[in-house]
């Protein structure tokens, strides 16, 4: 009986062994992200995929026009003033060089909608950089400190939800290029558009973080960290910042949207980037002037370009917010 009990000690023992020597292994980041709800909510929305599918397209158009583009429309030497107000390819006065048509300049309109995508997007991300570090870092001060600070920032955020964006942009705008001269009006372009959609969008990243952070203040980790003497600017920054930027990022998605379509309406009005770096704005604008006299396609076909990347990220924005939501899961 002794011997039965001593094998079968012998036997579990080294099945415990063997346990011990092959441990199941860890999933791989990409496992985990399969896995996870918002690849699931992802998959199963066609809408959402789609949209996906045209802002990475848009993206890698801009990023990559240099060398997808068909042309050069920056370049002086290539374009041909005989060449201008083509009609698209398919039209009877097309040509085949040209498959949107060209502008008045003799700019290919389909290589201009890449380059101006580029100089769009990439105001727009800077804009919402901008924007969202001066919302959370004012949000997260406000929302922690309180008191006559906390009044003093949602006075001045109240004050400038009472004027349109445009407003606020466009009132930036004036006095950033009133304070410089000619010269460096031109060179400061992006800057200025940068600084005034950044400087017009910041309230709601503020109002939103500070409404978590007053939340997060009153529980148990950031007491304990209290006691325990962390700076309050650690306790911001290591503590709640973490668990404020859910809303953020759903507010940065949908703000990048708003950001392209305040640079197309300054460039439309003439205090955007300037004509020799035309945005999708700008070549609204440029192409409005002959809509009238039959050359439509130098104006529809980037303002279509324009709403369908806006459309397309306001639909991701939505979803966004929707899967990061606990109670709609």
């Amino acid at each position: 009986m002794w011997l039965i009990r001593a094998c079968a000690s012998i036997q579990a023992r080294h099945m415990g062994m063997a346990d011990m020597k092959s441990p199941a292994p860890a999933p791989s980041t990409l496992q985990r992200m399969r896995d996870s709800d918002i690849w699931y909510s992802f998959k199963q929305s066609p809408i959402t995929i789609a949209a996906a599918v045209v802002t990475v397209t848009f993206f890698l158009c801009a990023l990559l026009a240099p060398w997808l583009a068909p042309h050069d429309p920056f370049d002086l030497v290539s374009m041909d003033i005989m060449d201008s107000f083509l009609a698209p390819a398919w039209s009877i006065d097309g040509d085949p060089r040209f498959l949107l048509g060209t502008d008045d300049q003799g700019r290919d309109v389909l290589s201009a909608i890449m380059h101006g995508s580029r100089v769009s997007l990439f105001i727009g991300f800077a804009s919402v950089l901008l924007a969202l570090l001066l919302g959370v870092g004012l949000g997260l001060w406000s929302g922690f400190v309180g008191g006559r600070l906390d009044a003093f920032i949602m006075r001045v955020a109240e004050i400038q939800l009472s004027f349109p964006t445009i407003l606020i942009a466009l009132l930036v705008n004036g006095v950033l290029r009133g304070a410089l001269q000619i010269e460096q009006q031109v060179h400061l372009a992006y800057v200025v558009l940068i600084l005034s959609i950044g400087i017009s969008g910041w309230v709601q990243y503020a109002r939103t973080v500070r409404g978590s952070t007053m939340v997060e203040r009153n529980k148990e980790y950031v007491q304990a960290a209290r006691v325990i003497g962390i700076h309050p600017w650690l306790i911001m920054l290591r503590h709640i910042l973490p668990n404020v930027t859910g809303p953020v990022l759903v507010i940065a998605t949908i703000h990048l949207a708003v950001a392209i379509i305040s640079e197309a309406t300054l460039s439309f009005l003439g205090v955007g980037v300037p004509p020799t770096e035309p945005s999708l704005g700008t070549l609204i604008r440029i192409g409005n002037d002959f809509l009238f006299s039959g050359e439509w396609w130098i104006t529809i076909f980037p303002g279509a370009a324009l709403a369908i990347l806006v459309l397309a990220v306001n639909l991701l924005g939505d979803w966004l917010r929707d899967a990061l939501n606990p109670k709609l899961r």
